[in-house]
Order: C-alpha cells, then sequence, then structure tokens
C-alpha cells in the first residue's frame, strides 16, 4: 500500500470539468429517480470519469457486524464478482480504513492470500474512504489490471469528489427519506445549486450558491433571480427562461453574475427544467460552479505567454547582434567565440529564472562571469559595489561585456599570467547612471589596440546601440581600465 503522494509526482492529465459536472448532474437526477440504483450509477461514473478497468464500492453492514467489506456495486471487468467481498480487518479498504487516507494499492495477492483467485489481477488500485457522520462505513475504488493504466493526482481529485458523493448517496439509501436523500446531496455540494419557477424568483437555495454568492437562503427565496445578473447581462435571463419552457437544457454555459457585495464572479452554469408529477414544466434547477480561479488562471497564462515571446524575440535579436559581430580566422574559432558569448547571456538567464524574470543582481552576476578565477584563493578577481538589481535587457549587456573583457584579461591581460589580477566596482551615479569599472593589474605591458576587435565591437553595439550608454577604453601602461556607464 502507498500514500497518494505518489500519484502527485506522475504527470497528471487536465481536468475534465465539463464530463465531471455531467456526471454529477446524472447521478443527482439518479438518486431522485431511482435511489436504489444510486450505487451502481456511481461505479459507473468512476469507472468513465477515471477510464479505469474496473471500479466498485466496498460497504460495511449491519448484517455482520460490520466484520466484511461486501461488494455491492462493481463496474468493469470485475462486474461477475458482485456481492463478493473481504474481510473487515485484514485487506486492502480495512487499511484504507484504519489509516484514515486514500491509499494506492498494487497486487494484493502478496499480502492477502484470497487475493489469488481475484482474476483478473489488480496492477494498480485507488481507494477513498467514505464516512457517515464520522463513522467510516466503505471505500469507492478505481482498479487497473494491467500497466496501461496508471492513475495520477486528477484521478485522486476525482474520486475524492465521488466519495463525498458516495457518502451523501448511501446515507440517504439508509435513511430512505427521499426529501433527505436530494436534501443531503445539494447541501453538501460546493457548488450553488438553486432552483427557480418560471417567472425566474428563488425556491431553493443551498449553502453552495450561499459562500458563491454571499446571500443566506433567508434573504433570496422569493426573490428574482436577477438579483444575481450584472445590468449588461439582464438579457441572458429571458432567453434562459424561453429554453427552459420548451424543455430544452442549457449546458456549461460561461458567464458571470454578482456577488451580494457586487462584486464579480465568473460560473458556469447548467439549468434543468423541472417537472411536476403530471410532466408539467413548473421551473428549473440551476447549478453554478464558480470558475473564478480558472478565468484568472487563463488571462495569466494569455499574459505569460505574450511576455514569454516579447522576451524569446529580445534574446533572439541579442544571439543575432551576437552572431553578426563575431569573427575569426577558422570555422571552430568563430564557433568558439560564439560559443562563449551566447554562455554569457545564458548565465544571466538563469538568475533570470530566480529573479522571477524581475532582473538579475549584478554582484552574483559578476561573481558568475569571474568563476574560474575566483576558486584558486588567490583574489584573481576581486568585486566591490552596492546591491544593484538590473532590469533584462541592462543584465544581458553587462554579462556580455564582462565575458568580453575577461577573455580578452585571459588571452592577452592581467590574466593571461599568475600574478595578474582584475577589480570590478561599480556604483550608482548621482544623474542615475550605473557606472561600473573594470580594472587590471598586474599583468604584461599594455599597448593601444591599433584596431577595434571583434569584441569591442559587440560590447559597442549593445552599450551604445542598444541601451545608449556610454564606453571607455583607457589602455594604461600597467593594466587596462574599462568604464560602463548605462542608463537605468
Amino acid at each position: 500500500m502507498l500514500s497518494t503522494a505518489e500519484l502527485r509526482r506522475r504527470p497528471s492529465r487536465a481536468p475534465d470539468h465539463e464530463a465531471e459536472s455531467n456526471a454529477l448532474i446524472a447521478l443527482a437526477q439518479s438518486m431522485a429517480s431511482s435511489p436504489q440504483g444510486i450505487l451502481q450509477k456511481l461505479a459507473d461514473t468512476a469507472l468513465t470519469l477515471c477510464r479505469a478497468h474496473s471500479a466498485g464500492l466496498s460497504l460495511l453492514e449491519d448484517g455482520d457486524q460490520k466484520s466484511n467489506f461486501h461488494w455491492r456495486a462493481i463496474a468493469g471487468q470485475w462486474a461477475s464478482h458482485i456481492d463478493g467481498g473481504t474481510p473487515r480487518d485484514f485487506g486492502p479498504c480495512g487499511t484504507v480504513l484504519d489509516q484514515n487516507v486514500a491509499m494506492v494499492c498494487s497486487h494484493p495477492e502478496l499480502d492477502f492470500p484470497y487475493w489469488t483467485s481475484i482474476k483478473p489481477v489488480l496492477e494498480e488500485g485507488l481507494l477513498i474512504p467514505f464516512y457517515i457522520k464520522g463513522e467510516a462505513v466503505g471505500t469507492i475504488w478505481v482498479v487497473a489490471h494491467d500497466t496501461s493504466r496508471r492513475f495520477d493526482s486528477e484521478d485522486l481529485r476525482v474520486m475524492t469528489s465521488l466519495g463525498t458523493f458516495a457518502a451523501a448517496a448511501y446515507q440517504t439509501l439508509l435513511s430512505q427519506d427521499a426529501t433527505q436523500r436530494i436534501a443531503s446531496i445539494v447541501e453538501s455540494s460546493d457548488d450553488a445549486i438553486v432552483s427557480k419557477d418560471l417567472n425566474g424568483v428563488i425556491v431553493t437555495w443551498n449553502k453552495g450558491a450561499e459562500r458563491i454568492f454571499g446571500y443566506t437562503a433567508e434573504e433570496v427565496i422569493g426573490k428574482p433571480i436577477t438579483i444575481l445578473i450584472p445590468p449588461d447581462r439582464h438579457e441572458e435571463e429571458p432567453a434562459i427562461l424561453e429554453r427552459i419552457r420548451r424543455g430544452e437544457r442549457v449546458e456549461h454555459y460561461e458567464t458571470v453574475r454578482m456577488r451580494k457585495h457586487g462584486s464579480p464572479v465568473h460560473i458556469s452554469l447548467t439549468i434543468s427544467p423541472i417537472k411536476n408529477a403530471e410532466g408539467k414544466i413548473v421551473g428549473a434547477s440551476k447549478i453554478a460552479r464558480d470558475i473564478t480561479e480558472r478565468k484568472r488562471s487563463e488571462a495569466q497564462i494569455t499574459v505569460l505567454a505574450r511576455e514569454a515571446e516579447h522576451r524569446a524575440k529580445n534574446v533572439l535579436a541579442t544571439v543575432q547582434a551576437i552572431v553578426n559581430l563575431s569573427d575569426s580566422d577558422t570555422p571552430e574559432g568563430l564557433k568558439h567565440i560564439i560559443t562563449g558569448r551566447i554562455q554569457a547571456l545564458a548565465n544571466v538567464h538563469t538568475l533570470f529564472v530566480e529573479s522571477r524574470w524581475t532582473g538579475a543582481e549584478l554582484h552574483s552576476l559578476v561573481k558568475e562571469e569571474l568563476a574560474a578565477y575566483r576558486r584558486d584563493g588567490k583574489g584573481r578577481a576581486r568585486v566591490d559595489g552596492p546591491n544593484v538589481v538590473m532590469r533584462p535587457d541592462i543584465a544581458q549587456t553587462v554579462a556580455v561585456a564582462l565575458h568580453e573583457l575577461a577573455t580578452n584579461a585571459a588571452k592577452y591581460g592581467a590574466l593571461s599570467v599568475a600574478e595578474g589580477n582584475v577589480q570590478v566596482e561599480w556604483w550608482c551615479a548621482s544623474d542615475g547612471r550605473l557606472v561600473l569599472r573594470w580594472t587590471e593589474a598586474g599583468g604584461p605591458p599594455v599597448k593601444p589596440p591599433m584596431r577595434h576587435g571583434f569584441g569591442t565591437r559587440v560590447m559597442d553595439s549593445m552599450i551604445r546601440g542598444q541601451l545608449k550608454g556610454e564606453m571607455r577604453f583607457d589602455w594604461r601602461a600597467e593594466g587596462l581600465v574599462c568604464e560602463i556607464a548605462l542608463p537605468t
């Protein structure tokens, strides 16, 4: 037996709220019209929603002092085992109730020999306990008979929901009170379940509706349903009532309604006609699911997708500029140069991820670029400056500039000899610009270059061309000093 934490580690399928809503509505209707068949309906629903090979309910009953689980409803490949069962204290269902948690099991015949005769084998099962008034009464379960189906966290969510329904359903069966059967299910629902007459006047109102809309039943029963509808959507209600009068069902209609204090709530509506004993339509039953969080997530995904597209274009433009400005006498040399520059961009993007794309901290960026010269403990690269978080475009430019300066120093400057060192320092100038100074010392004597190298051209293009900053090289005999000023 395993905990359901295993399911959360697996890839999970996307929720199918439409199928789930349809199934719950069908269960509610089945409870009202043929309550004696509700347990089998539950098993069939679990089988379908979880795409299982078998599904069922195991129930403790007073007839044998609750010493055994009885399989009163089974769907799928195990259907022939209907009315079978297992001991209360020696089997997977008993373990689930003892642990008081949903669990995953596999090949129970290895621990409980009587399972050997139960075919096909149980490759993986997901078992959910359910209770009535705090007392454990059974489990609802789904089973895979081979490795073609493995359950995931979405199955756990669906089965937990069905477990709640199973408890209400079994309780109503025991009570045999039709009114209480419906009321129990409606009141335990997280969704708003409301009924109204053909004039749009509210007749019933459950706790789920109170939670979603903020009104108590006393405040809304007898009031028009339009108190929930924003003024710009009032035309929806006559159209809905007309469809109900024609006997039509409105399924998964996504719209916006108002809470008691005026705030909007996104909902998915399913509306069905209510008929009296003579079959005449007398009203409508509405199930409203709060989808505000889903809508918020969808909007956030859209924003993130646009932001990702924008950032990707910026990165590609930077890479394109790097490639266009890179040159070498050999293909291998060109490959090495471009690889180094793109690696500098990759390093700064790691910092972006850590900061959730707010930018990159300059101290971390400098240490990353000079890591190879700071590991030996000889202090060949010294870093000094205040905490500064640079926005992404500035951080990319600084990363490439530091890479070019470090590469040049390693080839020709202070870092090309054991005694050489560099110092990187920065500060915020009075005009708001970020000033970064690179100073080399202890290296070979420095002579000003006869022409600008490709590294200098890359830096110039990004600093002056893209960011409208300034860059100055001072080729002192004792070592290069480079000063960069960037607008922030």
